[in-house]
């Protein structure tokens, strides 16, 4: 089973998968974690180049091939091995959030990026997304305080030194997603508290799949 986590930034996302991999090894399953950008040793090096302050002049289009590389890589070398090994593969982002920033959020096609990413996965879609909704404000309050506390405003930061306005376009562009692949996705609200979020999280994940 492959389950992938979305949503704008500081809505907690490493923290749910974090308890699910608990709950599911507890249960018997053989779990993987992984993240995009950076789950692959080629996406490490791209993680670093796409998220760090130092980088924040990277065009539009470099930003979206370096993602759709870290992913081709992340799929081929992390994701499928594990799946085809009967494991459940909880990953931080992945397709959507490439239509979501991408798309939404810097304006490109969100026709092409699809097309793009099914390119990079060779077609592989999530058996289920749980998308963390959170007003953009709030989220981006969370997420700058938890890379201070990291000391990770620069080699990090550079999404969250975007505008309230870019983020708030992502998360519309999330719950558009969402609203054209209600098979797939879960919208679970991050306002509560995140024992609150993980029993919806765990409910989403139990649910009989078709």
């Amino acid at each position: 089973m492959f389950v992938t986590f979305e949503g704008i930034e500081g809505t907690g996302k490493s923290t749910q998968i974090g308890l699910l991999a608990q709950e599911l090894t507890r249960r018997g399953q053989r779990v993987a974690v992984t993240r995009e950008p950076g789950g692959s040793l080629v996406g490490r090096e791209l993680r670093r180049i796409l998220l760090s302050l130092e980088t924040k002049n990277l065009c539009d289009r470099a930003e979206l091939f370096l993602y759709l590389a870290d992913r081709a890589q992340h799929v081929a070398e992390v994701v499928r091995p594990a799946l085809a090994q009967g494991m459940v593969v909880l990953c931080d982002r992945f397709t959507d959030s490439t239509v979501a920033y991408q798309g939404y959020g810097r304006g490109l096609d969100p026709a092409l990026l699809r097309t793009l990413n099914d390119t990079a996965t060779g077609s592989l879609v999530p058996d289920l997304t749980i998308l963390l909704d959170l007003d953009p404000e709030i989220g981006l309050r969370r997420a700058l305080s938890r890379n201070l506390r990291a000391g990770a405003q620069v080699d990090e930061g550079r999404f969250e030194a975007e505008s309230l306005a870019f983020h708030s376009r992502v998360r519309q562009g999330y719950l558009a997603i969402a609203a054209t692949a209600r098979e797939r996705f879960r919208i679970v609200t991050a306002a509560i508290p995140p024992e609150e979020v993980f029993a919806r999280v765990l409910a989403a994940c139990l649910e009989p799949r078709p």
